[in-house]
């Protein structure tokens, strides 16, 4: 096994509304869509029609800029409408999947061990396994004419009340050590994997621990302790396989692993995943399987507490604001919904409590470090003077000055973000900065400004 990899500084953030270990496979909704906005820097281009009959894994749209990376079909049945938003712009396929049986279109299993990368990459494409590898920098889509020095896949996640992707895998182990097979193809045995150190005491007794792995060598498989972003794929990268100008490194999510390993073991694209359902405001807490693009109420469903809810496709810190009308998104293992902030609160941050989280002591609450909080979506403030504190530093476990690269952001030096480390970072590795930040900078969205400006003009 590799050497242990301990990280200290970040930050864990205690919530209510973990889910339990109870799984409920959850019927195909009525309408089922797949949302071309689930896909940063696509162009689509539709290959169906309003009232056409598709398959599973059947292609629904390609992407204008590269033709072979095709979008496909979770469920079969007719297609029942394209939507589309300003300029024609299209939001969503809707389908009518099949009610009594669903049909995939169909291939032939094969072991990727006696495949060519060629051979890979095309049944990937064709298959639709494609759109699960994603790439650092910019966190797009991977270009198949690309050759990267690595692939990372990060086993355990350490945001707030994610799920234990030990527990996920454990339902389809086989699946799962194919998927990584095909992805050590790619990369000529290159690929690594993140896991939970567990030599203390792990999240779970379900984690997935390094000797639970077969199909990657021990030295490619990394125990890592420490609070969150640890479990952060591109903290990994930014410790194990730096990005430098020039480079690549794809990435690739256990669940995304697993509907790989499934196109190759099965023969067929089945895009169901395991989805956590999290927060103070469920009912009941667990997890679901459910097909991509399900629609979010049949999850939702007598589930949520309160009139007045934040319904999160995610986690707290970089998940999207979604509604019981939206549709679970591609990318999508976990649902958080809390209770909706905004309420005046009389002397507001000056009264004393034990319930209220801080990083500063502000509030006694740093006495019981072991806290579980209920928090709600108030901001405590709002934006002002970007001052330097010291904040930053102590929750993002990098090698780089993050405001010195926030602000040459904001002054759009590409010469200057280059040198400060902009190929490695991603929205998510900041999340925690902006979480802490006194002065309420919007700081997830600078980092996605400067990395689309420096891939736009760089």
């Amino acid at each position: 096994m590799a050497k242990l990899l301990t990280l200290h500084k970040g930050y864990d953030i205690m919530l209510v509304g973990e889910a339990k270990y109870t799984a409920t496979d959850l019927p195909v909704s009525e309408v089922v869509a797949i949302k071309p906005p689930d896909f940063p820097g696509l162009v689509p281009r539709m290959m169906v029609e309003a009232g056409d009959e598709i398959l599973a894994g059947q292609p629904l749209f390609f992407d204008k800029n590269d033709e072979r990376i095709k979008f496909f079909s979770s469920v079969s049945g007719e297609v029942a409408e394209i939507v589309r938003g300003a300029k024609r712009r299209i939001m969503e396929v809707r389908i009518i999947p099949d009610r009594m049986e669903r049909k995939y279109v169909s291939h032939t299993p094969v072991d990727p061990s006696k495949l060519s990368r060629e051979d890979i990459i095309q049944r990937l494409l064709e298959g639709g396994g494609w759109n699960f590898i994603r790439q650092r920098p910019f966190s797009l889509i991977a270009n198949p004419d690309d050759t990267p020095k690595s692939i990372f896949v990060s086993c355990f996640d350490t945001a707030p009340l994610a799920p234990d992707l030990g527990y996920v895998v454990d339902f389809e182990k086989e699946n799962f050590e194919v998927g990584l097979s095909a992805l050590s193809q790619l990369v000529n045995g290159n690929l690594h994997l993140g896991v939970q150190d567990m030599s203390g005491k792990p999240i779970s007794e379900k984690a997935l621990s390094a000797d639970k792995i077969t199909a990657v060598p021990s030295e490619h498989v990394h125990p890592i302790k420490g609070p969150h972003p640890a479990g952060n794929v591109g903290i990994q990268i930014h410790h194990l396989d730096p990005i430098r100008k020039g480079e690549i490194v794809w990435y690739v999510h256990p669940q995304d692993v697993i509907i790989i390993g499934r196109l190759f073991g099965e023969g067929r694209y089945r895009a169901d995943r395991v989805v956590a359902l999290t927060g103070s405001s469920v009912n009941s807490p667990q997890y679901f399987r459910a097909v991509t693009g399900q629609t979010m109420a049949s999850i939702l469903a007598g589930q949520i507490e309160g009139d007045a809810a934040r319904i999160i496709q995610g986690n707290v810190l970089t998940g999207i604001n979604s509604s019981s009308a939206d549709f679970l998104s591609h990318y999508t293992n976990q649902i958080t919904v809390i209770p909706e902030g905004g309420e005046p609160e009389f002397l507001g941050w000056l009264t004393p409590g034990i319930k209220k989280l801080s990083l500063s002591k502000t509030f006694f609450s740093w006495l019981f470090p072991n806290r579980n909080y209920a928090l709600d979506t108030s901001m405590r403030g709002e934006e002002r003077a970007f001052v330097m504190t010291g904040q930053y530093d102590k929750v993002l476990p990098m090698n780089i000055m993050p405001v010195i690269l926030l602000k040459s952001i904001l002054a759009r030096d590409i010469e200057r973000m280059e040198q400060l480390g902009i190929y490695e970072v991603s929205e998510e590795d900041f999340a925690l900065c902006e979480f802490v930040c006194t002065s309420k900078i919007e700081v997830q969205r600078i980092i996605s400004e400067g990395l689309e400006y420096v891939r736009l003009e760089g």
